[in-house]
């Protein structure tokens, strides 16, 4: 187990507002468009009574290619239309995919461009007496997208993760030239999901891969609950279950998880480049246990 100062610093915070900024770009080119339509601002689109001038706009704007990229959580452009689509459902202050996604199927449109145009139309009008002029405005809408960046940065992350140790372990599996296969994909088992699934000729072993970066809460009673579960399901089921925690404070207790093998590196998972060479690290000290299946 690998021990660090704890990080005083909030990595999270840094990376969201430097993300945020980098879309600020993206906003000004909005705004430009908007210009180009002939509003004065954010505000006067928001409010225009002319109904079908709006829906005209918000469909030029689809149309219209932009030259700046819009991030998601973990800095990565999103494609085109999906910018498209997040950036005006988060002006509106909506959820783009948990909340408005659903409610596509019940919208009017031939195409899924119409039907994302006419429900963001629709936003549009129900939010426009709800907040003031100064709502348009970067300052208040940056925090907007803060928040909105954060939420999806968390499930990013953890995609992000699963590829690191899928990465890791083919690392350690071929300096021991051990031929073994490791899942694409994470896997389902009776409604528990497994992020990394190792296959050998005797047998599998699931990895479930939990980080976490705040350190209390009621979450981190979750978090605990989430990792005695995975185990217990895989046993359940006859497969071996090595569960990896990425967190700078955990209050588990290590020897309760009812599982031979573990690893827990005591780190930031914000802390990528201390992260990779741990996790090859703890991986290879445990070869013998995915020898037995290989």
């Amino acid at each position: 187990m690998a021990t660090q100062d704890f990080v005083i610093d909030n990595l999270r915070l840094k990376e969201l507002a430097l993300i945020v900024q980098a879309n600020h770009r993206y906003f000004l080119e909005f705004e430009s468009f908007l210009a180009a339509e002939g509003y004065a601002g954010i505000s006067e689109f928001v409010n225009d009574a002319d109904n079908d001038r709006a829906l005209r706009t918000i469909s030029r704007y689809y149309a219209k290619p932009f030259n700046e990229s819009l991030l998601d959580g973990i800095a990565r452009p999103y494609e085109s239309r999906k910018a498209k689509w997040y950036f005006m459902a988060w002006l509106f202050r909506d959820a783009p995919a948990q909340r408005l996604g659903p409610l596509l199927n019940s919208v009017d449109g031939n195409t899924p461009t119409e039907k994302q145009v006419n429900l963001l139309n629709s936003l549009r009008k129900y939010v426009a007496p709800i907040f003031s002029v100064d709502s348009w405005k970067w300052p208040a809408f940056s925090e907007v997208m803060l928040a909105r960046l954060e939420g999806s940065r968390r499930s990013l992350k953890g995609g992000l993760f699963e590829n690191i140790v899928r990465a890791a372990l083919t690392d350690v599996f071929a300096g021991h030239k051990l031929e073994l296969t490791i899942s694409a994909k994470e896997i389902r088992l009776n409604d528990e999901t497994y992020d990394v699934q190792v296959i050998g000729s005797k047998g599998k072993i699931l990895i479930p891969v939990k980080t976490r970066e705040t350190m209390g809460g009621g979450h981190a009673n979750l978090f605990t609950r989430d990792i005695h579960k995975a185990i217990s399901v895989a046993h359940a089921n006859g497969f071996e279950c090595v569960p990896i925690v990425i967190a700078e404070s955990w209050g588990g207790d290590l020897k309760a998880l009812h599982c031979d093998h573990h690893i827990y590196i005591q780190l930031n998972p914000n802390q990528i480049d201390l992260v990779r060479p741990l996790l090859v690290q703890e991986l290879d000290a445990l070869i013998e246990v995915f020898r037995l299946i290989s």
